[in-house]
C-alpha cells in the first residue's frame, strides 16, 4: 500500500504543482551538470587510455627497429678488425707494389659482395687510399686523400673509430667504421668499411610511420622520410654548426630543425608532438625516443595519434552516455511517479474532507452506511493500485527483456562484418596514401558489400523478433563456407592456418538463405578457433557430406571440449563459458537452421568437439 508523505496531507494540489515545477527545474540543472561532467571525464579517460595503448604498441615497434638496426651494424663491424690483422693487407701497405695491391683489390672486391657493406678500402699512413672494393668503377676510391676525415684520424690515434658522413666521392650517406693496421708507434695504415642503410630505410618506410636516428648533436642520420636527412632535432649553436660544416661531414646540408613542434612531454621518452610530413598537413603524433645500444645515437618513432585518440574519446563518451542517460531517465521516471502519487493523495484527501463535511450534516444511519461504503471503496482502490503497479512492472520488465535480447543479438551478429570493414578501410587508406586507386576501389567495394550484409543481418534480427522467417531458396553451399571464412579473416589473422576446409562442389546447393547460413558457420568457426587459442597443435576441420536425408556440414576441433555443465544447456539463451560472451550465437544458429527444416547436433569430449549441421538439399 502506498504510504502518504506527511507534506501531502497538508498541501493542496496547487501547492504541489508549484513544488513539482521547481523540482523539475532543479532536476534538469543537475542532469545537465552530470552529463557535462561525465562527458568531460570520459574524454580524459579515453584520451589517457588510448595514449597508453599507442605508447605500448609504439614502444614495441621502436624496440624492434632498434634491434634491426643493431643487427645491421654488427656484421660490418667485424670486417675492419679481421682485415687489420690480414697478411695480404699488411703486405700491400709495406711493399706497395702493383702485384700486392692488385691481390688486395680483388680480395676487398670479393669480401664486399658477400657482406652487407657498401665499400671496403685501405689507406696508407698518409691517408691516401691504395686499394678499394670499387677499384674497377669510375668512382673508385683509390688515390683519394682521406686525411681530413675524422674516422682516419680517430683510427690512427685510438686504433678504431666510427663516423657517419656524406661520401665525398659517392655523395651517398653512410657509416664509416675504421681500424688501424699496425702499432700506434709505427702505423701502416687504416682499413675502412662503409655501411649504407638504404634497405633498412625502405623497410621502415613501408610502415608509413616516420622514424629517424639522430647523433649526439641531434643531426638526423637515418630516416624513413628522405627529406628529413641531415636536419636537426633542435637548432644547433652557431659554433657547433660551423664546426660540422668545416668538417664536410654532411656536405652542404642546411642543418635546419625538423618540422616537429609543440611537444607535450608525457614521460622522459614519450611526448605528444605536431609534425608536417612531406605531402601532408600538420598532424598529431605520439613520439617515442629510445637510445641505440653500442652507439651514441637515439631512435625517434612517430605514431599517428590524432585519429585513434579522437575515436577513443568518442567511443568512451558514447559508452558513458549509454549508461548515464538511462539512469537519468529512471530517476526522472521515479520523480514523476512520486509527484503523481502525491498529487493523487492530495486530491483524494481534499475530496474526502469535503465528503466528510457533508456526511456530518446527515443522520447517523447514513454516516454508518457511508463508513461501510467508504471501507469498500478504499479496499477496491488499494487492490486497483496494487494491480496497476504489478501490471506496469510486468510491462516494463517485458520491454527491457526484449530490448536486451535485440541489442545483444545485433552486437553479436555484426561483430565480424564490422571487424572486416575496419580491416578493408585500413587497407584502402594505405592504398590511397600510395596513390594505388585500383586496390583502394576494390576495398571500398568490399566495404559497401559488407554494409549491405549488416543491413541484411538487422532485417533478419527484426524478423526473428517478430517470430517470422526468411523464405528458403536454393543456396550454393561452397559460397556460404567461403563467405564465412572471409569474414573471419580480419579477426583471426595469423590463426586461420588451423582452419582446414574441404570445400564441396559448386553444384551442391541447400535450402536456406546465404546471409543467415553464413551467420551459423561464423558462430561455429569462431567458437572452434577461440577454444583452440594458444594451442600449438590447433586444428579445425570443416567437411561436407551428402546423405540420403540431405547435407551434413561437420565442424570438428581438437580443443579441450565443452564442460558437461555448459553442454547440458548449450542452446539456452545467455548460457556461455566465455568471459565476454553473450550466450546468443548458438541459440540464433539453432533457430536459423530450424527455420529451414534442419537441425544442429553436438558431441564433445576430451579429444575435441564436433558440431553437425543437417540441411535439406535443394531440388
Amino acid at each position: 500500500m502506498l504510504q502518504r508523505p506527511a507534506g501531502a496531507l497538508s498541501s493542496t494540489p496547487e501547492q504541489l504543482a508549484r513544488r513539482a515545477r521547481r523540482a523539475w527545474l532543479l532536476f534538469a540543472a543537475v542532469a545537465l551538470l552530470i552529463v557535462t561532467a561525465a562527458l568531460y571525464g570520459a574524454g580524459l579517460y579515453g584520451r589517457t587510455a588510448e595514449i597508453g595503448t599507442l605508447a605500448a604498441q609504439g614502444r614495441t615497434d621502436a624496440n624492434l627497429k632498434v634491434a634491426l638496426l643493431r643487427a645491421v651494424l654488427e656484421s660490418p663491424r667485424a670486417l675492419p678488425l679481421l682485415l687489420s690483422a690480414d697478411q695480404q693487407v699488411r703486405d700491400a701497405l709495406t711493399q706497395k707494389n702493383a702485384a700486392a695491391i692488385d691481390v688486395l683489390n680483388r680480395k676487398l672486391e670479393g669480401l664486399v659482395s658477400g657482406t652487407k657493406a657498401s665499400v671496403l678500402y685501405v689507406t696508407g699512413a698518409d691517408g691516401l687510399a691504395i686499394a678499394s672494393s670499387n677499384w674497377r668503377e669510375p668512382i673508385s676510391f683509390v688515390g683519394n686523400d682521406y686525411r681530413f676525415r675524422d674516422y682516419f684520424s680517430g683510427a690512427m690515434q685510438a686504433g678504431t673509430a666510427e663516423y657517419f658522413a656524406l661520401g665525398n666521392v659517392s655523395k651517398r650517406p653512410g657509416l664509416y667504421i675504421s681500424r688501424r693496421v699496425g702499432d700506434a708507434a709505427a702505423p701502416l695504415g687504416v682499413v675502412v668499411v662503409k655501411m649504407e642503410f638504404d634497405q633498412l630505410e625502405a623497410d621502415w618506410r613501408e610502415a608509413n610511420r616516420p622514424a629517424y636516428v639522430s647523433d649526439e648533436n641531434g643531426v638526423v642520420l637515418i630516416t624513413s622520410v628522405p627529406s628529413w636527412r641531415f636536419m636537426t632535432t633542435a637548432p644547433l649553436a652557431a659554433p657547433k654548426q660551423a664546426a660540422i660544416r668545416d668538417s664536410q661531414q654532411f656536405g652542404d646540408a642546411p642543418l635546419v630543425p625538423l618540422p616537429i613542434m609543440h611537444a607535450q612531454a608525457l614521460s622522459p621518452d614519450v611526448s605528444i608532438v605536431h609534425a608536417v610530413t612531406p605531402g601532408g598537413s600538420d598532424a598529431q603524433y605520439l613520439s617515442l625516443s629510445t637510445p641505440v645500444p653500442s652507439t651514441p645515437w637515439r631512435l625517434d618513432y612517430l605514431v599517428p595519434a590524432e585519429a585513434p585518440i579522437a575515436a577513443a574519446v568518442r567511443e568512451m563518451r558514447l559508452l558513458v552516455l549509454g549508461v548515464v542517460v538511462p539512469l537519468l531517465g529512471l530517476a526522472a521516471y521515479l520523480l514523476w511517479r512520486r509527484q503523481s502519487a502525491q498529487m493523487r493523495i492530495a486530491a483524494e484527501q481534499a475530496a474526502r474532507t469535503e465528503l466528510e463535511r457533508r456526511v456530518v450534516e446527515r443522520t447517523e444511519d447514513l454516516s454508518r452506511a457511508r463508513d461501510r461504503l467508504q471501507a469498500e471503496i478504499t479496499g477496491h482502490r488499494n487492490t486497483e493500485a496494487k494491480l496497476q503497479v504489478v501490471q506496469q512492472d510486468l510491462v516494463q520488465a517485458n520491454r527491457l527483456a526484449i530490448l536486451g535480447q535485440v541489442a545483444a543479438g545485433v552486437a553479436h551478429e555484426i561483430n565480424q562484418p564490422v571487424a572486416t570493414i575496419r580491416a578493408y578501410a585500413d587497407n584502402a587508406r594505405t592504398f590511397l596514401d600510395r596513390k594505388q586507386t585500383g586496390p583502394a576501389e576494390e576495398n571500398l567495394g568490399a566495404i559497401a558489400a559488407l554494409t549491405e550484409r549488416i543491413g541484411s543481418i538487422t532485417e533478419e534480427l527484426k524478423a526473428f523478433a517478430r517470430k517470422g522467417r526468411t523464405a528458403a531458396e536454393p543456396v550454393e553451399l561452397r559460397g556460404v563456407i567461403e563467405g564465412a571464412v572471409m569474414l573471419l579473416r580480419s579477426r583471426f589473422a595469423g590463426r586461420l592456418d588451423a582452419l582446414v576446409v574441404d570445400l564441396p562442389l559448386p553444384s551442391l546447393k541447400v535450402m536456406g538463405n546465404r546471409v543467415r547460413l553464413e551467420q551459423v558457420l561464423i558462430n561455429l568457426f569462431q567458437n572452434a578457433l577461440e577454444a583452440l587459442d594458444g594451442r600449438d597443435d590447433a586444428h579445425v576441420r570443416v567437411s561436407v557430406e551428402e546423405t540420403a536425408d540431405g547435407v551434413t556440414i561437420s565442424v570438428s576441433d581438437n580443443g579441450p571440449g565443452i564442460p558437461p555443465a555448459i553442454l547440458k544447456s548449450l542452446f539456452t539463451p545467455f548460457n556461455t563459458s566465455k568471459e565476454k560472451g553473450l550466450g546468443l550465437g548458438l541459440v540464433i544458429s539453432k533457430d536459423i537452421v530450424a527455420d529451414y527444416g534442419g537441425r544442429i547436433e553436438v558431441s564433445s569430449g576430451d579429444s575435441g568437439t564436433r558440431f553437425a549441421i543437417h540441411l535439406q538439399t535443394a531440388a
